[in-house]
């Protein structure tokens, strides 16, 4: 890419403040060659290359550099405040930047306190509010006993609500019975609200081998897809009942997908996100003791991972998202690979578009559509109007993606606060170059995202 910056006798004729222009743009009529004027950190002008826009700057893409819209990840562990040394916002948004993602949307837990009130809710915000380098939203909680916080937070903005079917992990996010969840989705529904699930079922793991000591085939039987697929049909059927829409969080099941795609065709008010970790990472690879790869629920074998791609392809599932769960290295156990006692999540905020583009690409699947998957369905669960695209009246949130660039993941030089990740070493197609917020480009060092609010526009 090449940069340019009108002379000052030449500034008034510019339109626009930033013009970028190039063959590869991904626009929602697929990758053309555009130029995309900016103005006020919105696009307001997409026209034939060759039309001359004039800008107070400029960007020509190289030859093998593709103009994108950032990526919206909907489901991140930022973790603050309350427990910053696993992570925090300006950590975690420096690391979505650095990977093309241009919105977060935070989870309500593993902060202290978690997001079950609006007063929780204000205190996230305090903290995020001058450390954002990305725009960031927020996931209410729904706990036993905090139905009459909902509405509350709802009006305070936040894009939804997670709950649990089994122990969350932490103590102070306890899990709903699915009695109380089908009861906080009927709230929901009144005001047209989203519950989003952790859909694993507590009998079926408490029933489950345990997960103790190093060897992964242990952990993965400790938590089994029945009790994955049990707990699907639950919010499925809750959903069904109360008409409320609801969404499937993490899916690492195949066994789900056709009664997924029955409640679907049913008109149930369904959607489903699955990670790069499933679909990237499998079972019969994982090492004994290497707990960075525990995650819960947990990386399943070779051919679950390709029904997933399948679940993909045909719509079943909608979004691919990162479920970015980090921890300090200490809560890993790596001392012992303890697959029972290390914390389970997996870090991967900033390598999700080049860990799913190394994959797609081999199976001749588009970028259009990886960024469909990771940028446009993301931003509809969120009813984010203006993220998503490259389309007129969007945020200019952009990243400049080079596709068949490679590296290799060294786990040293990533922006996550701790420096573990199951995919240290590995070699990767894609680079992202450059990453844009409302038409300025993220430098790292000045936050300047802001803080959403469910129905904000501009």
């Amino acid at each position: 890419m090449s940069e340019s910056t009108a002379a000052p006798d030449a500034a008034p004729k510019a339109a626009f403040d930033l013009v970028i222009r190039g063959g590869r743009i991904l626009t929602t009529a697929g990758i053309v060659a555009r130029e995309v004027g900016i103005r006020d950190g919105v696009i307001v002008a997409i026209e034939p290359l060759g039309n001359g826009l004039e800008g107070a700057r400029s960007i020509d893409l190289a030859d093998d550099e593709t103009l994108i819209p950032g990526l919206v990840d909907t489901h991140v562990h930022v973790n603050e405040p309350g427990r910053t040394e696993w992570e925090g916002f300006a950590s975690a948004t420096r690391a979505a930047a650095a990977g093309g993602v241009t919105t977060i949307i935070d989870m309500p837990l593993n902060s202290i306190p978690p997001t079950t009130t609006v007063e929780a809710l204000e205190l996230k915000r305090s903290v995020a509010r001058d450390q954002a380098f990305v725009d960031v939203g927020f996931w209410g909680g729904a706990i036993p006993g905090n139905k009459k916080d909902l509405r509350g937070l709802h009006d305070d903005g936040v894009f939804g609500f997670k709950c649990f079917l089994l122990h969350s992990g932490v103590d102070e996010f306890p899990h709903l019975e699915a009695d109380e969840m089908e009861a906080d989705m009927a709230e929901l529904k009144s005001f047209d609200s989203l519950m989003i699930v952790h859909a694993e079922d507590s009998r079926a793991i408490d029933h489950a081998p345990s997960a103790e000591g190093n060897h992964y085939d242990r952990f993965l039987a400790s938590r089994p897809r029945g009790a994955e697929n049990v707990a699907v049909a639950e919010v499925i059927e809750r959903a069904r009942w109360t008409g409320a829409r609801a969404h499937i969080l993490h899916l690492s099941s195949s066994d789900a997908l056709p009664m997924i795609a029955t409640a679907k065709r049913d008109g149930v008010r369904l959607t489903v996100e699955t990670c790069p970790h499933y679909l990237t990472l499998m079972a019969e690879e994982i090492p004994n003791g290497a707990t960075a790869y525990k995650c819960c629920p947990p990386i399943r074998e070779a051919a679950n991972r390709e029904l997933l791609w399948a679940g993909l392809e045909d719509g079943t599932i909608d979004c691919i998202v990162s479920d970015h769960s980090p921890s300090t290295l200490d809560l890993k156990d790596l001392e012992n690979g303890d697959f029972a006692v290390a914390w389970g999540g997996v870090s991967s905020l900033q390598l999700g578009l080049s860990l799913i583009w190394t994959e797609a690409r081999q199976r001749g699947i588009t970028l259009e559509q990886v960024i469909s998957w990771m940028s446009t369905k993301p931003a509809q669960l969120a009813r984010l109007t203006q993220k998503g695209q490259l389309a007129l009246g969007y945020d200019a949130d952009l990243a400049i993606f080079a596709a068949d660039d490679a590296y290799v993941v060294d786990v040293s030089k990533l922006k996550h606060k701790n420096p573990i990740t199951p995919y240290d070493g590995r070699p990767l197609a894609g680079v992202v170059r450059k990453t844009f917020l409302r038409g300025h480009e993220i430098d790292g060092m000045t936050p300047t995202g802001n803080l959403l609010r469910r129905g904000d526009v501009g």
